[in-house]
């Protein structure tokens, strides 16, 4: 950015300089030829300057675009990264233009605790499947919890928009199929990115069709009302992660990177760092 900056503003101060130096010539041309010769050499020399700029910036850039492109497919964890970056690069621009507009519309609209109410309502259909999962990766004190969750938030929560059970001392608990085969062994494969849903892994890959069969909103109601709940919960969820999205685009060098290595490392923590 600094760079940008920086050269924006040799480009108008050169700009400038050469309108100064056009006038000059044009108020003293009848009195000195000398003196407009000299002015011209200068404008040649700022020019040559210039375009010498140009060229060492243009050939700065190219090496630094070699670089990145040399670096592909070096992480034993992403050999498929040359056709994953084109994924991610599609879904960036998918959520430029139309996610994260969206998101931000519903973030300045909506009153927070409308929104509260609403992530608190998916959060609670969610923790069903959360519940079983915990359950078959033997975690059973978890999954009871999850349960009892459920049946607090739909009861005295008037059905999820309100999380009486983490006010009650019931933690919540985020669980996945993905997370289910990790436990039972299987190993997380390739890294992988997905058209629109993002991250993962080649484990991740298989499992996603049997969360969505897990889902109670997803496989438990009409098509209409699936399709409005799913698309309610991508702009909840994107909205909710809006400030984290601008510090990620301040702070990562390598967009496709940082969030690649966040993910790799955050499931490996929520399965266990040693089975990966």
């Amino acid at each position: 950015m600094n760079w940008r900056l920086s050269h924006s503003s040799k480009l108008n101060a050169n700009s400038y300089c050469a309108w100064q130096g056009l006038s000059r010539l044009i108020t003293v041309i009848g009195l000195s030829l000398f003196l407009g010769a000299c002015s011209t050499v200068g404008s040649i020399k700022s020019g040559a300057g210039t375009t010498i700029d140009s060229i060492k910036t243009g050939a700065s850039n190219t090496i630094d675009n070699l670089s990145v492109k040399t670096n592909i497919g070096n992480n034993p964890r992403d050999p498929l990264e040359g056709f994953n970056r084109v994924i991610f690069n599609f879904n960036d621009g998918l959520d430029e233009y139309l996610l994260k507009p969206t998101a931000e519309i519903y973030r300045s609209v909506l009153p927070s605790f409308a929104q509260t109410a609403i992530g608190n309502f998916f959060g609670n259909a969610g923790d069903i499947w959360t519940a079983a999962n915990n359950v078959m990766q033997g975690k059973l004190a978890d999954g009871v919890n999850d349960a009892m969750r459920v049946v607090f938030n739909s009861t005295i929560g008037l059905g999820g928009v309100i999380d009486i059970a983490s006010a009650a001392g019931m933690p919540k608990h985020r669980a996945d199929f993905g997370q289910t085969l990790g436990r039972w062994g299987v190993r997380s494969g390739p890294y992988v990115v997905l058209p629109l849903l993002g991250a993962s892994t080649l484990r991740d890959t298989v499992a996603t069709p049997v969360d969505f069969k897990g889902d109670f909103l997803f496989s438990q109601t009409s098509v209409s009302v699936r399709n409005t709940s799913t698309a309610l919960r991508f702009i909840d969820k994107r909205a909710s992660v809006l400030d984290a999205g601008r510090l990620i685009e301040e702070a990562a060098l390598d967009k496709y990177v940082f969030i690649r290595d966040a993910y790799l490392q955050r499931r490996a923590g929520q399965i266990n760092p040693d089975d990966d």
